[in-house]
């Protein structure tokens, strides 16, 4: 539990006014019976779970920022005892060393916790370990200045799921641990619903499938992935919403998992490669950034549900299709 602490145990609420004296900022647990001998870590994970994530506990207690009765703990596998009080103390924030930079972004919602941005073709999400200031990282950076409580200690947007360069549309980021750690959890359990609209080449003959298989990293290009049956698990469903002469398809993808790159390299397995897409397509998907210099691969994230990690409420948003993706569908009319 928490403090306040039940006042009458005099003693443990004595012990706990005593800390708190000498540390200004922090969290108090007392230990009561159903915890008794349990790991430092667990104690803690049972406790601070909707707060803090495994990693930052962790961090938190190699650190030195978990103390007992004025001593540091910074071992995990200690033992708490019944009556001892837990300290939690906050370390201040760290700046992240990366320029902020002042961009407009597309803000379609934002709270005190999260933000959802229509994300434009064209901008990565995250640097890429290269000294890259027009990320989207870099652009929430500035959006949120002064607004972000920290993932994981660092003064930093939280990055949940990504969208490639050449992807647009929606991105939900977190400001705080406590709703990056929510919003992953959700991901995890498979329970963020995120659909996309995508134009690919030929005609999908089944009006709706599923493409099950693994992918992995290419044996011999290190910047694809491929499909793979013993890579990480993948799954994608699919819905035909539009044809043209047999030649081109729109459809409708919904992620049940997120690998990297995933859709372009399932829709590519099953024959069907992005129009746009110069990684994974052939033909005119190749062609294609030719005949639109300033358009990436066919693909757009319109629609996000998840529910609110603090608030609990549900939330969906949903893009009708993008300029540049009826730009390419009018474009194909004319070559069929």
């Amino acid at each position: 539990m928490t403090t306040p602490l039940n006042p009458s145990n005099d003693d443990l609420l004595d012990a706990v006014e005593d800390v708190e004296e000498t540390l200004e900022t922090g969290i108090s647990l007392v230990v009561e019976a159903p915890d008794a001998e349990e790991r430092l870590d667990k104690f803690l994970a049972k406790h601070l779970g909707e707060t803090y994530s495994r990693e930052r506990i962790q961090a938190l207690i190699k650190g030195g920022n978990i103390h007992k009765d004025g001593q540091v703990w910074n071992k995990s596998s200690f033992r708490v005892k019944l009556g001892q009080v837990i300290h939690v103390v906050e370390p201040e924030l760290q700046t992240l060393e990366m320029p902020a930079w002042d961009v407009p972004l597309d803000v379609i919602f934002e709270d005190e916790h999260l933000l959802v941005i229509n994300k434009p073709a064209g901008m990565l999400t995250h640097p890429t370990g290269l000294q890259q200031p027009d990320t989207l990282v870099n652009a929430v950076l500035h959006h949120c200045k002064g607004q972000l409580s920290g993932i994981n200690g660092v003064e930093r947007p939280g990055i949940v799921h990504r969208l490639d360069r050449d992807t647009e549309g929606l991105i939900v980021v977190a400001k705080s641990d406590q709703a990056h750690h929510g919003l992953a959890e959700q991901l995890q359990d498979k329970t963020m619903y995120r659909r996309y609209n995508a134009i690919v080449q030929g005609h999908v003959q089944d009006l709706n499938g599923t493409v099950r298989i693994g992918i992995g990293r290419h044996s011999q290009q290190r910047n694809k992935m491929q499909a793979d049956w013993t890579g990480k698990t993948a799954v994608t469903h699919y819905h035909v919403k539009d044809t043209l002469n047999d030649k081109f398809t729109w459809v409708q993808c919904q992620l049940e998992t997120g690998r990297t790159h995933q859709i372009r390299v399932h829709m590519a397995y099953i024959g069907h490669p992005l129009v746009g897409d110069p990684l994974y397509g052939t033909g005119l998907a190749l062609q294609w950034k030719e005949l639109m210099p300033e358009a990436g691969q066919a693909l757009q994230a319109y629609a996000l549900r998840f529910i609110h990690p603090i608030t609990r409420e549900a939330k969906h948003f949903e893009l009708p299709p993008s300029e540049h993706l009826l730009k390419v569908w009018d474009a194909l009319t004319h070559r069929v």
